[in-house]
């Protein structure tokens, strides 16, 4: 039998909470732009897999499933989608016009300080 920490819910929500994790660290700590869309895709993933547990939790109770959560996941995977296709698009244009990847300065750049 398998107790109340160990339950599949449990262990679901502790993976998205690790993928979570995960994505907001590639998020901040790398400059590529590249990476910062996978991490906000990971990150994205995890929300993902949390509320897919809360609406499992809901019907390992006993419950039907509420249907809400898996609504809303349905609907952000397709939102997620859209959004990584338009951010790798603007990528693309901002490498074809500046041939760098990052939107910092190229190096020997001034920058002007008002």
């Amino acid at each position: 039998m398998i107790g109340p920490l160990a339950s599949p819910a449990v262990l679901f929500g502790l993976c998205g909470a690790g993928l979570c994790g995960i994505g907001v660290f590639m998020a901040i700590a790398h400059a590529d732009l590249l990476r910062r869309i996978i991490g906000f895709n990971i990150l994205g993933a995890g929300i993902f897999l949390v509320f897919g547990a809360i609406a499992r939790r809901g019907a390992a109770a006993g419950l039907p499933g509420d249907p809400v959560p898996q609504a809303m996941v349905i609907t952000g995977i397709v939102v997620a989608f859209s959004a990584t296709a338009l951010a790798v698009a603007l990528l693309r244009r901002l490498f074809d016009l500046t041939g760098r990847e990052t939107l910092e300065p190229p190096p020997g750049a001034e920058r002007d300080v008002a």
